[in-house]
C-alpha cells in the first residue's frame, strides 16, 4: 500500500482539534461540462445507486449524463449567485460562523467545510488539517437525518482517505441530529418568523429529499427519522396532524421512491381547494438546487397552475443565529473529553473574531 507523505513529526508538539462540516456537493460552475463531471462523481457512488456496476455504467454514461447534464446546468444557472453556488456559499459561511460560536462557548477549535462530491474535496481538506497539526477531528454531516446514501458515504470517503495515512488522527463521526432539541427549536424559530411576516398557511408541507423505497425495505432509517423530525417540529409549532404533511422530492428514475411525492401532492391540494401552503425543507441545512429551484420555482409553479393562490417557501437555516447555535450545541457534545477549552484571554479574542466574522458574513450576504 502506498502511503501519503506525512508532515514532519516532533514529540511534544501541541495538537489541535478540528470540525469538518461536510455537505453533499455542487458543480464548480453552472455549465454542461461542470455539471456532467459533478453528476458522474455523485451518481457513481455505490452508496447512492446500488445497481450492479456494469449495468449502471451503461445507464449513467450512455443515457443520464448525455441528456441530463445540459438540463441540470440550466437549473443551476437559474439559482447561481455572484459568489457562486448557493450550497457552497452557505456551507462556507456556516463553517466560518460556527467556529466563532464555539469560540464564544470557550472552545479553541478550527471549523472547515468540505464537499462529498466536488470542491473542496474531503481528501484535500483532511490532508490540509493534518499538515496544520489537527490530531482530533469531528466529522459533522450537513444531513440531520441519517442515510447510507449521505452520512455513510461521508464515512466511506473519510476512511478511504486514511487508508493511505500512516499516522491517523482521532476521529469522531456525528451520525445524526434529526431529533436534537436545539435543531428542532431552530426550525421552529425559522417557521414562526415567516408566519409573523406572511401569516399562517392552510397547510405546512415538510418536504424531504427522497430515496428509493427499496432502501427503506433494506433497513435505511432515513424515512423514520424524517417523520420523527416532522412530528417533533409540529409539536413545537402546536399544529395538528391535519395542518401539515410530510412529502419527498427529487425523484430520479422510474423506480418507486418514498411517497408521497412533493409536486403531485401540492397539485392535489390545490385541486382540493387549498389556497395557501408553505413549504419548508427540514432535511437541508443550506439552500441549494433542490430548495431554490425545485421547491421555490418548480413546485411553486405547479401549485399555482393547479389552482392554488399563495405559496411561500421558508428558507433553510443557512446562517441564522438559531441554526448556528444549534450546530454549536451539537458539535460541543461531541467535543467532550478533548482539551479544547481555552484561556480567558484567548476566549475574549475569539469573541472579537466571531463578531468580525458575523459582520463579514452579513456584508457578503448584502452584496450578493
Amino acid at each position: 500500500m502506498a502511503f501519503l507523505k506525512e508532515p514532519d513529526f516532533s514529540h511534544g508538539k501541541i495538537t489541535k482539534t478540528a470540525i469538518v462540516l461536510i455537505n453533499l456537493g455542487t458543480p464548480d460552475a453552472p455549465t454542461k461540462s461542470a455539471v456532467r463531471a459533478y453528476l458522474k462523481q455523485f451518481l457513481w457512488d455505490q452508496r447512492v445507486v446500488e445497481i450492479p456496476r456494469a449495468i449502471w455504467w451503461m445507464i449513467l454514461n450512455l443515457i443520464i449524463l448525455p441528456f441530463r447534464s445540459k438540463k441540470s446546468a440550466e437549473k443551476y444557472a437559474s439559482i447561481w449567485t455572484n459568489e457562486g453556488s448557493p450550497l457552497l456559499v452557505h456551507t462556507k459561511k456556516q463553517a466560518l460562523l460556527l467556529q466563532g460560536y464555539l469560540g464564544e462557548r470557550g472552545h479553541e477549535v478550527r471549523v472547515v467545510h468540505a464537499m462529498r462530491y466536488g470542491s473542496p474535496s474531503i481528501p484535500s481538506v483532511l490532508t490540509q488539517l493534518k499538515q496544520d497539526g489537527c490530531e482530533r477531528i469531528v466529522i459533522l454531516p450537513a444531513y440531520p437525518q441519517y442515510s447510507a446514501t449521505t452520512t455513510a458515504s461521508n464515512f466511506d470517503a473519510v476512511v478511504r482517505h486514511y487508508q493511505e495515512t500512516r499516522n491517523i488522527p482521532e476521529l469522531r463521526f456525528i451520525k445524526h441530529y434529526h431529533d436534537h432539541p436545539a435543531y428542532i427549536q431552530a426550525l421552529k424559530s425559522s417557521i414562526l418568523k415567516s408566519w409573523e411576516i406572511n401569516g399562517k398557511p392552510e397547510k405546512l408541507i415538510m418536504s424531504f429529499h427522497g430515496l428509493p423505497k427499496a432502501f427503506l425495505v433494506r433497513g435505511d432509517p432515513y424515512h423514520c427519522e424524517c417523520y420523527k423530525t416532522a412530528r417533533l417540529l409540529a409539536e413545537q409549532l402546536g399544529i395538528s396532524k391535519e395542518e401539515y404533511l410530510v412529502t419527498f422530492q427529487s425523484r430520479l428514475g422510474r423506480a418507486e421512491w418514498l411517497q408521497p411525492y412533493t409536486e403531485p401532492m401540492v397539485q392535489a391540494l390545490a385541486k382540493q381547494g387549498v389556497k395557501r401552503i408553505d413549504v419548508v425543507c427540514p432535511g437541508f441545512l443550506a439552500d441549494c438546487l433542490e430548495t431554490l429551484e425545485e421547491i421555490a420555482i418548480e413546485v411553486r409553479q405547479a401549485f399555482l397552475t393547479a389552482g392554488g393562490q399563495s405559496f411561500h417557501y421558508i428558507s433553510c437555516l443557512n446562517e441564522s443565529a438559531e441554526g448556528l447555535r444549534a450546530l454549536a450545541e451539537i458539535a460541543e457534545q461531541h467535543l467532550i473529553g478533548w482539551p479544547t477549552m481555552m484561556t480567558a484571554g484567548l476566549r475574549e479574542q475569539l469573541k472579537q473574531d466571531a463578531m468580525i466574522s458575523r459582520s463579514e458574513a452579513k456584508r457578503l450576504g448584502a452584496e450578493n
